[in-house]
């Protein structure tokens, strides 16, 4: 019996028209690892290719006294926000460690990229006992700027969380990262990935013996910006599956088991773990076949009920031409996450015959495939406006986008600084960013498949980390040519 589901697929890219079925995935693959050099912080390497870009924030951290050069810019801003830099770092290693057999020469230039934040995060955890460092710039005053990295001259306040202001949210994410790191490096680089493995250990252990939500501590500093909306308890859940993973320590097992069910969600971002903790539990229960994990499963498969568009307990809408539409703001974040989940879960599915019930229908794992290769294709250009979300891939992509150090005339060609208001003569223009931000892909289009291209949006035309981080392992699980 046909699956319902190849009806769904199959009506929906009749709706978009006869266009070219498979994007370039290995081109993809590439541009959006190239993307995180645009957004370095610190003293960029001699080997950096978007050399539009020059070193910035070479003072970070000295104003508590302690070097935290390096890591991320977030977005199209100058701020190193570090709870969705840490949780970026585990999308990218999580998508080494499950898809880097499909990477080819692209798994090196994924381990660069996780490395740059984890020898900035390491330096977080590390500079002061006692103390988790989780973030430096003022985000409130850098938005009231317009101007390049290398100009920056709004306060580079330093941030952090300790025993009587705790963050277990932003700790634990931390700790995610850094085991998860730990992985990606152990046959390559095995000293490395013991210290960031017994980092991740300490880290992880302030989150659990100091309870809290790191905007209850910090406030307006990370508040409306990157808010923990979601509490910290998915974060706990989310940072010891990883040091299962990394360790099989019964110590994580248990202490997940303490915390008992957690939510049932219908979406995965920088926020709500619980989704990506269930499929990374969930992984136990199917492959080393561990009934413990069971009820992980079982809330995977609920999570992805939820998602799938024929689903009985469907509670996902889809655009017109087929993209998933969760949130107005940056859409394309829950996109890439949520399509990370599928596409992984699919793999297990498939390595162990397994299939599953949403209501009466049966799920085979090319349901889960075909949903994310929709999605992929939708966002690399294969929708009704025919707009590739990837700045840089295709001929048609956004050329406006939300971001500083694109939209401003290179250092190298303009060597004197703009100022904090200097730069709001080039946002206001209609002309297009000189600079491209090769991969980047922005927060999306709107409710009905339509883009603007407009910089002030910056709803739909800012770039993030974490949406490129989650796109890497579907990208490289259709770059190696798998499809339904």
């Amino acid at each position: 019996m046909t699956s319902p589901f190849f009806f769904v697929f199959l009506f929906s890219s009749l709706l978009i028209g006869n266009v070219d079925a498979n994007p370039n995935y290995k081109e993809a693959l590439s541009k959006s690892l190239l993307f995180f050099q645009g957004q370095r912080s610190g003293p960029l390497p001699r080997g950096q290719q978007l050399s539009w870009r020059a070193s910035s924030g070479l003072s970070d951290g000295s104003a508590a006294h302690v070097d935290l050069t390096g890591g991320y810019y977030d977005a199209g801003d100058n701020v190193k926000f570090n709870f969705p830099m840490a949780f970026t770092t585990t999308m990218l290693s999580w998508s080494a460690l499950e898809y880097g057999k499909r990477m080819g020469p692209e798994l090196e230039n994924a381990r660069v990229n996780i490395r740059w934040a984890t020898d900035y995060l390491l330096k977080c955890a590390r500079a002061t006992p006692g103390k988790l460092y989780v973030g430096v710039g003022d985000p409130n005053v850098d938005h009231k700027c317009w101007e390049r990295p290398e100009d920056m001259d709004t306060p580079r306040t330093v941030y952090s969380v300790s025993p009587s202001n705790p963050g277990s949210d932003v700790a634990a994410e931390t700790a995610a990262a850094l085991a998860a790191a730990s992985m990606v490096f152990r046959k390559v680089d095995s000293k490395y990935s013991r210290l960031l493995l017994a980092t991740a250990k300490n880290v992880m252990q302030f989150a659990i013996q100091y309870r809290g939500a790191y905007s209850d501590s910090l406030s307006s500093s990370v508040c409306p910006f990157y808010c923990s909306y979601s509490g910290y308890k998915d974060e706990l859940m989310w940072g010891a599956s990883w040091l299962l993973r990394a360790t099989n320590d019964p110590y994580y097992a248990n202490f997940i088991k303490s915390l008992g069910g957690g939510d049932q969600p219908d979406i995965f971002s920088w926020d709500n773990k619980y989704a990506g903790a269930y499929v990374l539990l969930s992984r136990r229960a199917l492959l080393n076949k561990d009934s413990n994990f069971e009820q992980y499963k079982q809330a995977a498969e609920n999570f992805i009920c939820k998602i799938l568009p024929d689903s009985p307990s469907s509670s996902t809408q889809y655009t017109q031409g087929g993209l998933m539409y969760k949130l107005p703001q940056s859409n394309l974040q829950y996109v890439t996450s949520i399509t990370f989940l599928l596409t992984t879960y699919a793999k297990y599915m498939k390595s162990t015959k397994h299939t599953f019930n949403c209501g009466n229908s049966v799920i085979v794992p090319n349901a889960l495939i075909s949903l994310s290769k929709r999605q992929v294709d939708y966002i690399l250009g294969d929708n009704p406006i025919k707009m590739s979300y990837m700045v840089g891939f295709g001929s048609n992509f956004p050329k406006r986008i939300h971001h500083r150090a694109s939209s401003l005339p290179s250092h190298a060609l303009h060597s004197h600084s703009l100022g904090c208001n200097g730069g709001f003569q080039s946002f206001y223009t209609q002309n297009p960013n000189p600079n491209i931000l090769t991969g980047a892909i922005v927060g999306g289009p709107n409710q009905n498949d339509g883009y603007p291209d407009q910089r002030d949006d910056y709803s739909h035309a800012e770039p993030a980390t974490y949406i490129n981080a989650a796109f890497v392992g579907p990208l490289a699980y259709f770059a190696a040519g798998r499809s339904a």
